[in-house]
C-alpha cells in the first residue's frame, strides 16, 4: 500500500484569495467561494485548487489548470513540486474540510487551520497521477454529455425562435401575414395549452407522507436539469394519494411561479407531483408539448414582471393561465413535436448516463483514496 499519514503543508502550499479592484471582462475565470463568478481581465494564479473559506460554500472545491483569479472568499492550494494537481483535488474535495472551519456567525476556514492537517495520501507521485488521470476521465465524461444536453437543448429552442418567433417557418413565403400574425394563427392563452395544475405539499408532521414512491419537484431540482430526472424529495404513496388531483404525468411542464427561480421551466421525466411553488400544465395535446415548453420559458420576463419586485415575487394560478401568445397552425406544431421530441429523447438518456457515471465515481473514489484499490 502506498499511502501514508502526511500534514498537508508537506504536500499543498496556501495562500488566500483577493480582492478583484476593478472587474472587467476578460478571459480569465473568476473564482469565489461558490464557484466561478465571472471572468476578469487580471489573473492572479494558474493551475491551482481553489478552496472557498466562507459562508455557505465554506469548504468547496474546484480546479483550474489555466490562470484566472481567486477571489478573497477563497484560498488557494498548489501542490508542491511533482505533486499531482488533480489527485490532490479529489483528495481534498473527499475530505471534510468543512468540519475544521471555525468562526461564530458563519463558517471560516484559515490556512492555520489547514496546513496541520493529518490525511492519509499516497505518496507515489506515479500512483498518484494514475488515480488523478482515472477519477477525471469519469469527470470529463460527463462534462462532456453535460455540454452534449446543452447544445442539444439549444438547438431545438432555436428552431422555435426561427419558426415562432421570427416567423421564417417552412412555406412562410406562401403565408399570408394579417396585422403581424400568419394566417391561421390564432389569439390563445395558456389555459388553451392544456390543464393547469399548482402543486402542494402535504402536511410535512405527518412523517409518512414522505418516503421513496413518488417524485417530489421542488424549485432547486429545477434549477438542476431541464428534465427532472432525479429529485431530492419523494412523497409515500401515502402522501401522494392524499393529494391525489396533484399528480403530474411524465413529461409535464412545470414552471416556477414563486421566488428566486420565478420562470424557470423544467420537464418531469416520470410521473410525479410539486409543491406550490409549481405551476404545471399538462398538454391537452402531444403536438402541444415542445411548443409550450419554449413558449413558457420565454414568458420568463413576463413572469417577473407580474410577480412585482417583492422579496418573494409570485404569480398565481390565474395570472398565469390568463397569460396570452398566439398559437401556430397544428401541422407546425407536430412537425416541430417531432423534431424537439428527438433532441430531449437524447437528453434524457445522456442524464440517466451521468448518474450513473457520478454514483460509479463516487464508489470508486473513496476506496482509490484510502488504497483499497490498487491502480
Amino acid at each position: 500500500m502506498s499511502t501514508q499519514r502526511i500534514t498537508l503543508s508537506n504536500a499543498i502550499s496556501f495562500k488566500n484569495g483577493q480582492a478583484l479592484k476593478a472587474r472587467k471582462k476578460g478571459v480569465y475565470t473568476i473564482y469565489g467561494s461558490n464557484g466561478p463568478i465571472g471572468n476578469s481581465l487580471e489573473s492572479n494564479n494558474e493551475n491551482a485548487i481553489i478552496i472557498g473559506r466562507v459562508g455557505a460554500y465554506c469548504g468547496s472545491i474546484e480546479v483550474c489548470e489555466e490562470k484566472f483569479w481567486a477571489s478573497d472568499n477563497t484560498i488557494i492550494a498548489s501542490p508542491n513540486g511533482g505533486q499531482d494537481l488533480f489527485y490532490w483535488y479529489y483528495r481534498l474535495k473527499s475530505f471534510p474540510l468543512r468540519n475544521y472551519a471555525g468562526g461564530s456567525a458563519q463558517p471560516l476556514l484559515t490556512q492555520s487551520a489547514l496546513k496541520p492537517l493529518k490525511i492519509t495520501a499516497h505518496t507515489l507521485l506515479g500512483v498518484q497521477k494514475k488515480i488523478g488521470e482515472l477519477i477525471k476521465a469519469y469527470d470529463d465524461l460527463i462534462e462532456n454529455n453535460n455540454r452534449r444536453i446543452e447544445l442539444l437543448e439549444e438547438a431545438a429552442r432555436l428552431l422555435y425562435k426561427e419558426w415562432f418567433v421570427h416567423l421564417r417557418f417552412p412555406g412562410h413565403e406562401h403565408v399570408n401575414i394579417i396585422d403581424g400574425v400568419p394566417e391561421g394563427w390564432k389569439q390563445s392563452v395558456v389555459s388553451d395549452l392544456g390543464k393547469v395544475i399548482t402543486g402542494k405539499t402535504p402536511p410535512t408532521k405527518d412523517e409518512d407522507n414522505f418516503g421513496a414512491d413518488v417524485p417530489f419537484i421542488k424549485t432547486p431540482d429545477m434549477h438542476a436539469s431541464s428534465i427532472v430526472t432525479f429529485p431530492e424529495e419523494y412523497l409515500s404513496e401515502k402522501g401522494a394519494k392524499s393529494q391525489i388531483k396533484k399528480y403530474l404525468p411524465p413529461y409535464s411542464i412545470l414552471v416556477a411561479c414563486i421566488g428566486a427561480k420565478l420562470g424557470v421551466v423544467t420537464f418531469n421525466r416520470y410521473e410525479a407531483q410539486t409543491n406550490q411553488q409549481i405551476n404545471a400544465v399538462i398538454p391537452k395535446d402531444d403536438s402541444l408539448r415542445y411548443f409550450s415548453y419554449f413558449l413558457l420559458e420565454s414568458f420568463k420576463p413576463r413572469l417577473q414582471a407580474i410577480g412585482g419586485g417583492a422579496t418573494m415575487p409570485n404569480v398565481n394560478k390565474s395570472k398565469f393561465s390568463s397569460l396570452d401568445f398566439i398559437l401556430p397552425v397544428q401541422n407546425l406544431l407536430e412537425i416541430f413535436d417531432s423534431y424537439a421530441q428527438a433532441n430531449f429523447e437524447q437528453m434524457a438518456q445522456l442524464i440517466v448516463m451521468n448518474k450513473k457515471l457520478e454514483e460509479a465515481r463516487d464508489i470508486l473514489l473513496p476506496r482509490l483514496m484510502n488504497g483499497e484499490l490498487a491502480v
